[in-house]
């Protein structure tokens, strides 16, 4: 039967194989054999990388992703000399996720594989296996077969019965395999059985899966608005703090009496705000060339740069509640201003602006240094320079905009103590991300210290003792003695407060969604109450197929990978939500497919995939042979919702941690399944 069924599968997805729109092919390696000696031979693997993704070495711990693995099918006349070996400089960094250090490589992967040749002549076929990910999502085990022949030491000799059975894996075509061409279709017909109806689960419906819109991909589009939106809101609270607000009125008059054209003083308003912008752009982009492409994708998870980011969000933090003013030297500003006196020009507006920066350095550092961890630990290239565009842009709409309409200068609100409030806010709040690098830090290299429960108490501590300074409980030395809360202070305490009595339960094991990205994983708990946690019921597809059949509901399939980050991170973020596991575990047979599951198959399976021979060895190639035969797709996390027979119900999904888009992706396939 299970032959049966497999013809059968191969048959339709010939038919349907030219429909493969979404195979993604991030990484593609070409294979070598150079000859070192008349007794040695080396096999290099070079592979090139797409920019955001990484290809994971060799001998990586277990519970982890797949590790590149040198795999033999055939070898006559030759040994294997050591192990697969890493080639070139490789990026290591602790993974937050898998609790552990890995190792990868990024933009170009090389690995060689040594022989020590025993005959006058060899043959040696196989594959290198390796797994790759990126920020969003991972491949399954992906092999790149290489098939070499040569001479070898023309006076070996050699037993190449006992070789041949020492050394490979060689695997019988006739007995323990299955072979699949054009000239076996019409036996593959032959073969099904009209009784069963096992064949549709497997029929491809990529393009039925289409025409409900393909795949959900806007994640990279959001984490760019996201960064700018994270840069714009930091510049907005710089506007407020004591030393840029004040400068506002004093630089756009200015402006306005240095000419006594009023479209020119305009003109010079926009190219100061201009050269704001140009500014921090450029300190933005420095910070990309200084550290590199490779290094700030890595910054997230190494914990030698989280612990560097703790201790200076520590340092800004103590600087905003006022125990010392973080300033660059006078002389500086000193002399780009002097320089700017002595200048005209565009040259004039640009070193004002210039002024400007170094002036308020002591506000906006502490913003811009948290800014630029923040942004830089998204693992986005051009993430520093898109950060910094959002916040010299609010920093810089006030000058124009007051220089345009001069008559709004007299509704600005004066200096005073507000601004001092904002400063201790942004104290308290640089405290708590702090926290977040630590724990990085602290997971790296196994202390313990920083728990999820030692967090969610320091972040309630936190957030109380900020809602109580806000209060006016508690005072800082630059605090004035005013007693009267306005009306936005009280809100925002009454905010503060009720994000801290938000948190409590989080201390015996609410997931607690709102902080979830930011707190230890729920495996560090010591103390968990909380078992609202979605399990899938079938790891085979034809097994939940057959359940759901006879039980008349829908099919949530989910592709996922022992070694997918972001496969972990919606099952802890999205799933244990109460709309979202209500529905999959009431209203669906959830069926789980792990694609790189390295449990044999009970029998090799040959099958030719885009021209070329595959071989089916572990139940992890069979899921992802199924998931790019029926759905054209080779990414993981990927969702897909199908009724009994294996047709699409709605568009597939993949990273997304938007609890009301998933709720809606499941409720979409249950309605179309009851029409």
């Amino acid at each position: 039967m299970k032959k049966r069924f497999f013809l059968t599968s191969i048959l339709f997805t010939i038919i349907g194989i030219s429909s493969f729109a979404q195979i993604h092919e991030p990484v593609k390696f070409k294979t070598e054999i150079k000859k070192l000696s008349t007794t040695q031979a080396e096999i290099i693997f070079t592979g090139t990388i797409e920019p955001g993704w990484h290809v994971y070495s060799t001998d990586l711990p277990s519970g982890g992703p797949i590790s590149a693995t040198f795999n033999v099918d055939k070898m006559e006349g030759a040994t294997l000399d050591g192990k697969l070996k890493p080639i070139g400089k490789e990026i290591e960094n602790f993974d937050k996720i898998f609790e552990m250090n890995l190792r990868y490589f990024g933009g170009t992967a090389k690995f060689s594989q040594k022989l020590k040749l025993t005959a006058p002549s060899f043959h040696v076929a196989g594959y290198l296996e390796y797994g790759a990910c990126n920020d969003e999502s991972c491949l399954p085990p992906t092999e790149v077969p290489f098939s070499f022949s040569g001479k070898g030491p023309e006076n070996a000799v050699t037993d190449r019965t006992k070789e041949s059975e020492s050394a490979t894996k060689e695997v019988n075509d006739s007995d323990k395999s299955i072979m699949i061409n054009e000239d076996s279709l019409a036996q593959a017909e032959l073969a099904v059985n009209d009784t069963a109806s096992v064949e549709n689960f497997w029929t491809p419906v990529i393009k039925e899966l289409n025409n409900f819109g393909g795949e959900n991909g806007s994640t990279a589009n959001r984490s760019i608005i996201y960064i700018f939106l994270t840069g714009f809101i930091g510049g907005l609270l710089a506007l407020f703090t004591p030393c840029v607000w004040p400068i506002i009125p004093m630089t756009v008059s200015f402006f306005l009496k240095r000419s006594k054209d009023r479209r020119k003083g305009i003109r010079d308003a926009w190219l100061y705000g201009v050269s704001i912008v140009v500014i921090y752009v450029t300190l933005g982009l420095a910070v990309t060339l200084i550290f590199g492409a490779s290094a700030l994708n890595a910054l997230s998870t190494n914990a030698i740069f989280n612990i560097f980011f703790f201790l200076m969000l520590i340092v800004f933090a103590i600087s905003f509640f006022g125990a010392f003013e973080i300033t660059l030297p006078s002389k500086w500003s000193n002399a780009v201003d002097s320089k700017a006196e002595k200048t005209s020009g565009l040259l004039s507006i640009f070193l004002m602006a210039f002024t400007l920066a170094l002036v308020s350095f002591s506000c906006t550092g502490p913003i811009i240094g948290f800014l630029l961890v923040e942004v830089s630990t998204t693992g986005s290239i051009v993430a520093p320079a898109i950060g910094m565009f959002g916040f010299a842009l609010a920093l810089a709409l006030p000058f124009t905009l007051f220089a345009m309409f001069p008559s709004w200068l007299k509704s600005m609100p004066k200096s005073g103590g507000w601004m001092n409030v904002i400063k201790v806010v942004l104290g308290f709040l640089e405290l708590a991300f702090a926290l977040k690098f630590l724990s990085v830090a602290d997971l790296a290299y196994g202390w313990r210290i920083l728990d999820r429960e030692t967090f969610l108490a320091l972040w309630i501590a936190i957030f109380g003792l900020l809602g109580l300074y806000l209060l006016g409980k508690i005072k800082f030395p630059h605090d004035d003695d005013e007693t009267k809360i306005g009306v936005p202070r009280f809100f925002m305490a009454l905010i503060s407060i009720a994000f801290a009595i938000y948190m409590v339960p989080g201390l015996w094991g609410a997931p607690l969604k709102a902080v979830s990205a930011f707190a230890p994983p729920m495996k560090t708990q010591d103390f968990n109450l909380y078992n609202n946690e979605v399990h899938a019921k079938y790891d085979n597809y034809d097994f939940g197929m057959e359940t759901a059949k006879r039980e008349g509901k829908p099919v949530m399939l989910d592709f996922t990978g022992y070694g997918c980050v972001n496969c972990r991170k919606m099952e802890a973020a999205v799933w244990t939500d109460s709309k979202v596991s209500q529905i999959i575990n009431n209203d669906y047979i959830l069926i789980t497919l792990y694609v790189d599951d390295k449990t044999p198959l009970a029998e090799p399976i040959k099958i030719i995939e885009n021209g070329n021979e595959r071989t089916l060895r572990t139940v992890g190639d069979k899921w992802s042979y199924l998931q790019r035969s029926k759905f054209g797709a080779n990414a993981q996390p990927f969702y897909v919702l199908i009724d009994n027979n294996g047709m699409p119900l709605n568009k597939a999904y993949s990273y997304d941690e938007d609890i009301d888009k998933y709720v809606d992706f499941l409720q979409t396939g249950l309605n179309n399944y009851k029409k």
